[in-house]
């Protein structure tokens, strides 16, 4: 083989003949020409856009070998046995091999045999390595996830900024960058970082419009909407998201329990363990993967139905990432969130424990992003394209859960319509919608009490209704023109005419009920008064029923099925919800009275650090039901 440009009948008789492919997607052959040419390359390219191909083709059609970085081994596992499966001269070298394995495919590099040479960067930038690598002929180096070497990454990684000095060692290789999500602000920092050079960049549109996103309240009766949704997507393959790794096994264990054929993944397994359940995702054995984000990466799966998160994630970069799993066959497919403000809590709570002043400000600074777009009122998908200064094309429909809610019943809504408009001029028309219901439900957010805001009339009236209710109502008021949002002044609440005709000359509102609380409300009338006392689920009115009749909370367990935890998550629901329970036949005094004490002391913020105060002869469950019959504020779950 040459160097430069190949004849365009041999890099499409390459394609055809090892890839299977007929044809390159327009920005493929603009990246993959330039890479022949021998330039530096930045290119942001969406989940599912095919970016390995784009220096995986230019390494069969150049003379040497092209050294690729990835930042997992498991990821660079997959795509080496899938390009040797194709009999492509392909391998990694990193700490999974023994170092006698590790020596035999140093030789096939050296003696030319290897194409592809995939690599961690801490593996690349090793004295010995490097030394290696300046007894080859290198065609490319390709960075893949690139993201990971900005410290305004969503993944950063320390080990990826040694990746700098390349250049100098190498001055003559050129350099393709490749990430599939990036601000403005990260595409830059990799551009400088590399210290590419007159790179050709290539940015593809982020958009998805055959992805729906929805926002779920996490909060009473959300399993029982989660079993909802999948009785409904049973032949469907999904993933599943959450934190922590003992959630993907609890979680996974509850769906088998429900019949679903579900696996639980996380970097606490066994390698080969966690290849068995991968592959079996792949065929098809498995339909349900419960993960933390150590899944996913590299999953060659286009027929993925639905992506949730269970739990919310610490940025919108890995959200988008990983939602964007879901579809990538261009098929019409979903991506769920569950959110609770709980959850930004306990983020907030981690973010707190990182050493390093800058890394908190930065992550502090993703968080808002997340939690806005989570709480936000506009088109979700809009919203998550402007974040990375994408234009929206031509909006599909259906588009999200805000452009196209759940057709409901309207119901008259003056009251609560009123307490919103109110509270929004009472405090100046300054501030967004999350931070007037913050004020409506009584928070004692710093810096509500920093403003004085808690000495408002509207302070604490809107208390009866859920955060999710009030952000429903929002979107409402917005869509029918009640109120805007100021661009200019961070989306500031701004009372329209004709919402100044509801506050001043009678004028009414309807609007629709939120689906996710009717069965939390009586009547026609979503007014907080008219709130029943059994909490919204089926699933626990159903634990509600059997405590009631003597049942344990172990003996409900047993009964239906679920873990003991998630029982008393029931019961605890129902106590925050106004159910009056016999708190002795759940919590006996003794530690009653320890978890109060404990509760106390620290205050309100995540559940985590009372349980590790507390120790192992205490579950959660107890501790959340002592926090509802206290009637302190909700605490975020662990």
């Amino acid at each position: 083989m040459t160097d430069g440009p190949p004849a365009d009948a041999r890099l499409l008789t390459t394609l055809r003949s090892t890839f299977g492919f007929s044809a390159l997607r327009p920005l493929q052959e603009q990246v993959i020409r330039s890479i022949l040419r021998r330039q530096d390359v930045f290119v942001l390219m969406p989940t599912g856009g095919g970016k390995s191909l784009c220096y995986q083709l230019p390494a069969l059609l150049q003379t040497g070998v092209t050294v690729v970085v990835s930042p997992l081994i498991a990821l660079m596992k997959d795509q080496v046995d899938r390009l040797q499966s194709l009999g492509v001269a392909a391998t990694f070298i990193n700490s999974s091999l023994d170092p006698a394995e590790g020596y035999r495919r140093q030789a096939a590099v050296v003696q030319g045999k290897v194409k592809l040479l995939y690599v961690a960067p801490e593996r690349l930038m090793m004295p010995a390595f490097l030394d290696l690598l300046s007894r080859l002929r290198i065609a490319l180096f390709a960075i893949d996830e690139a993201h990971c070497i900005s410290e305004w990454g969503h993944d950063f990684r320390p080990d990826y900024r040694a990746l700098s000095r390349l250049r100098e060692m190498f001055p003559s290789v050129p350099v393709a960058a490749f990430t599939a999500t990036a601000t403005r602000r990260v595409q830059a920092d990799i551009l400088a970082q590399l210290r590419l050079r007159d790179a050709a960049s290539f940015r593809g549109s982020l958009d998805r419009p055959n992805l729906y996103y929805q926002v779920w309240p996490k909060e009473g009766g959300y399993e029982a909407r989660l079993l909802d949704y999948l009785s409904r997507h049973r032949d469907c393959s999904g993933i599943i998201y959450v934190l922590a790794r003992a959630s993907t096994e609890r979680l996974a264990t509850e769906l088998q329990g429900h019949g679903y054929r579900a696996v639980a993944y996380h970097a606490g397994l066994e390698g080969e363990e966690r290849r068995l359940r991968q592959e079996a995702f792949i065929r098809n054995d498995a339909r349900i993967v419960v993960a933390t984000i150590a899944f996913g990466m590299g999953i060659d799966k286009p027929d993925i139905r639905f992506v949730v998160h269970y739990d919310m994630p610490k940025n919108l970069e890995g959200y988008y990432q990983e939602s964007g799993r879901a579809g990538r066959d261009g098929q019409p497919s979903d991506a769920i969130l569950f959110y609770s403000y709980g959850d930004a809590i306990k983020q907030e709570y981690f973010i707190r424990q990182k050493p390093s002043l800058s890394e908190r400000q930065i992550a502090t600074a993703q968080l808002s992003a997340m939690v806005k777009w989570a709480e936000g009122v506009t088109c979700r998908r809009e919203a998550v394209l402007r974040y990375f200064s994408d234009t929206p094309g031509t909006k599909p429909t259906p588009c999200c859960d805000i452009c196209h809610p759940v057709a409901a019943e309207e119901s008259d809504c003056t009251v609560p319509a009123k307490m919103l408009l109110s509270c929004a001029q009472r405090t100046g028309e300054a501030f967004g919608l999350v931070y007037l219901v913050r004020v409506l439900v009584g928070s004692r957010d710093q810096r509500i009490l920093d403003n004085g805001h808690q000495r408002l009339p509207a302070y604490g009236i809107g208390k009866d209704w859920t955060r999710q209710e009030w952000r429903y109502m929002a979107q409402g008021l917005l869509r029918k023109g009640y109120i805007r949002l100021d661009p200019e002044r961070f989306n500031a609440v701004k009372v329209t005419e004709l919402g100044h005709d509801v506050l001043l000359r009678g004028g009414k509102v309807s609007l629709p009920v939120d689906p996710s609380a009717t069965a939390a409300h009586t009547g026609s009338s979503p007014a907080p008064a008219l709130k029943k006392h059994v909490p919204p689920g089926e699933s626990v009115r159903v634990t509600l029923e059997l405590f009631q009749r003597g049942m344990t909370p172990a003996q409900i367990a047993a009964e239906r099925g679920f873990a003991p935890s998630t029982i008393e998550g029931h019961l605890a629901q129902a106590i925050e919800a106004g159910e009056r329970l016999d708190i002795r036949r759940l919590v006996s005094d003794e530690k009653r009275a320890m978890i109060e004490a404990t509760l106390r002391r620290l205050g309100r913020g995540p559940l985590a650090p009372v349980k590790e105060a507390l120790g192992d002869d205490y579950t959660y469950g107890e501790i959340r039901c002592v926090l509802a019959s206290l009637g302190m504020d909700r605490l975020s779950p662990d």
